[in-house]
């Protein structure tokens, strides 16, 4: 197995959106915000190369949205999905499966391309679309307050190209990549567990977008159930620390993974480091 991180560039958020309830005071010292209370976040994907199989987790904003709608998240860094995934030394048509951890713009915007005034095609036309079936009914009937995150161009072309695969439960999607849903932040949230060489990775995607996110009261203001996201991050936490797994953050725009400890205080960060370090 090889595993490649892919940088699809980043862009910024209210820090008071990202942290919730949490008061300033206390997020800003580990996850500092500029003058406008904006913090810089990644869009991290990663490729997990399995034999015949290239299985990419998430694909960043894409380039395909307006001005009008830019304007508001300041993208910015020079990394692009394409590029990284080149770097990599694959393309587009690579990828034989695409999983989406959830369907908001900033995970899945790379999924489709723009090929005409009114007209999209899939990016990956080799590819399967793993997306959760509970995300899947959400997105295509969105309520109100996720609505703005839910791109129709997004979505809907993955059902008319006759790639789109339902994850309906827990379960295995290749001998070493198995996947758990998760409903706090939004309903069906895939999150990628891959063993590689003894250990667990587990891709965090928005239940622990951050390593700044690892205290269980640190939840975003955007999840849609927050007292199950603290149920779910409890859980989970305990689950790390217990399996010693290494967590992948795919917003963290400072550290690409960390490991988890107990404490006097709860669940905190051990270690933090880069996917150089991990490979050697």
């Amino acid at each position: 197995m090889e595993l490649y991180k892919i940088e699809t560039g980043n862009f910024k958020l209210d820090g008071g959106a990202m942290f919730g309830v949490v008061p300033k005071s206390l997020w800003n010292d580990v996850y500092p915000a500029d003058e406008n209370n904006l913090c810089n976040w990644a869009m991290r994907c990663l490729l997990v190369v399995e034999g015949d199989r290239k299985i990419l987790i998430d694909n960043g904003i894409g380039d395909k949205q307006d001005e009008k709608f830019l304007k508001h998240y300041y993208l910015n860094g020079d990394d692009s999905l394409e590029k990284s995934l080149a770097a990599a030394g694959y393309s587009t048509d690579d990828i034989t499966d695409m999983v989406l951890t959830h369907l908001h713009f900033d995970h899945c915007g790379g999924s489709i391309k723009k090929t005409g005034e009114e007209q999209f095609e899939t990016t990956f036309k080799n590819a399967k679309y793993w997306i959760s079936k509970a995300q899947w009914e959400l997105a295509v009937n969105p309520n109100r307050r996720e609505k703005a995150s839910f791109l129709k161009e997004n979505i809907l072309p993955i059902k008319e190209s006759g790639q789109l695969q339902l994850v309906e439960k827990d379960g295995d999607l290749s001998n070493n990549f198995y996947v758990k849903l998760f409903n706090g932040h939004t309903d069906g949230q895939i999150i990628p567990y891959i063993k590689y060489n003894g250990k667990t990775i587990v891709f965090t995607a928005d239940l622990i977008p951050s390593a700044a996110h690892v205290p269980v009261s640190y939840i975003m203001a955007y999840d849609t159930r927050p007292l199950v996201t603290l149920k779910e991050k409890e859980k989970f936490l305990m689950e790390a620390i217990n399996n010693d797994y290494i967590l992948f953050l795919e917003h963290d725009i400072y550290h690409e993974f960390c490991t988890i400890h107990d404490t006097e205080k709860g669940p905190r960060v051990k270690e933090t480091f880069s996917l150089e370090t991990l490979l050697i």
